[in-house]
């Protein structure tokens, strides 16, 4: 019996959209930050560092043009306004590591304008310049926070907060066409076709309002068609069992001449034509039962301890295990995979092990390609089971049906030492 269709892939429609915006906001954060940088904020840190440049030189240029008597108002002018100190002669200080991109840019600068390798000094929580102008060594300091630019953190701040603001944005969006999808997926997976059928809320989009309400149609008519389907086999299984009752009333007045092998033969046809037509019924009516909470293995092991014949029973991992189930669907299911075992092979065993149901026999087994439609109405496999076992072909069928009713799954597969296994998954 084939599995349950699932949704492909091990993430949701909600988290795949989600990561797909995800990723394409944090590229586009990354595209702004660096096009930002390219254009903007480099552009603006070059032109800052150049006028950081110019203004060091043109300070140490008018303090060289003034009297030495102005130099010192000069001096106080450059500290309160710009930020500036100007030493003379230079001290000896140690070098500034350039770890900061305005620097780097400041030392092009002033290496440019002064025509003379220049090298940032540290000092007095100061970074000091030495400026030679017009015979004099000056030096300058400015603080070492000065205009200093930081890309790194504006990126992250633009890509932090960018894709959190478009990741928010998508998801309330997704969300707002997921949760219907998701509850379509549910509803749509509980479907079994019976009249119970609760129909998919027709809101959301457009699109997904036309979606459920054609499903919707069809789950009608699918219930309709199957609740017919029902009601017509059990009016043709009633009307065919009173002429069968007729008929054998009419063997039982037959005179005590008539061939009593002939009678044999009519009474045999007569409860294969009964046993079919209560097969038939049995398949037509394979929904609507309400669940109860069932304790599995006493349930299956009443099942097992009511056939006359000794059939063992095991279990494994599954004691004080609980299910919400159909109780009399269950019970045809593994009734009717009992007797198909014991038509099929010398011996029958059933065990429990967890949720599932095994029911193996010792019989020839069933070839891989007959695996799957051994479950469909009337089908036989003569070529490797008994000619002589009798049957409808319905057994395993209606197995089928109320599996797919109760969202149970049936599989056989190749028992040790011979012989097939079905296992009877209950979730």
């Amino acid at each position: 019996m084939a599995d349950r269709i699932r949704p492909p892939g091990p993430f949701s429609l909600l988290a795949r959209t989600n990561l797909t915006l995800a990723i394409s906001s944090l590229l586009i954060a990354l595209i702004s930050t660096l096009a930002l940088n390219l254009f903007v904020i480099g552009p603006i840190a070059e032109r800052s560092a150049a006028d950081e440049a110019a203004l060091l030189v043109l300070s140490a240029q008018t303090w060289v043009e003034l009297p030495p008597d102005a130099r010192p108002y000069f001096e106080l002018e450059l500290a309160q306004n710009h930020d500036l100190i100007v030493n003379s002669p230079p001290r000896s200080l140690a070098p500034v590591v350039l770890d900061k991109p305005f620097l780097s840019l400041l030392v092009e600068q002033l290496t440019e304008r002064l025509n003379i390798p220049v090298v940032l000094l540290s000092g007095d929580d100061l970074i000091w310049v030495d400026v030679p102008m017009g015979g004099f060594e000056l030096q300058i300091g400015f603080s070492a926070e000065r205009r200093d630019i930081q890309p790194l953190y504006g990126g992250i701040i633009i890509v932090v907060l960018g894709a959190l603001i478009v990741f928010g944005t998508s998801l309330f969006i997704v969300q707002r066409i997921a949760r219907p999808l998701v509850e379509a997926a549910e509803r749509v997976e509980s479907f079994r076709g019976g009249e119970n059928f609760q129909p998919i809320p027709e809101q959301g989009p457009a699109e997904l309002v036309s979606l459920a309400r054609n499903f919707n149609t069809m789950a009608r008519d699918i219930s309709a068609l199957l609740s017919n389907r029902t009601t017509l086999l059990a009016g043709i299984s009633h009307d065919l069992r009173t002429p069968l009752t007729r008929m054998r009333l009419a063997l039982a007045l037959l005179p005590d001449n008539v061939d009593s092998e002939l009678i044999e033969r009519f009474e045999r046809n007569l409860a294969s034509m009964e046993d079919l037509i209560s097969d038939a019924l049995r398949f037509a009516r394979g929904t609507g039962e309400s669940r109860q909470e069932v304790e599995l293995v006493p349930f299956i092991r009443d099942i097992v301890e009511s056939h006359d014949v000794n059939i063992p029973f095991t279990s494994q991992d599954a004691e004080g295990i609980r299910l919400m189930l159909a109780p009399g669907a269950l019970q045809r299911v593994v009734i009717n995979l009992i007797n198909n075992a014991q038509q099929h092979g010398d011996s029958v065993r059933v065990s429990i092990r967890g949720r599932e149901v095994h029911v193996i026999d010792s019989g020839p087994g069933i070839p891989d390609d007959y695996k799957e439609r051994v479950f469909q109405p009337f089908f036989r496999l003569d070529s490797s089971r008994s000619v002589a076992t009798g049957g409808s072909g319905l057994g395993l069928a209606i197995v089928q049906q109320l599996c797919q009713a109760q969202g149970w799954r049936a599989r056989i597969e190749d028992a040790q030492g011979g012989g097939a296994e079905v296992i009877l998954s209950l979730g």
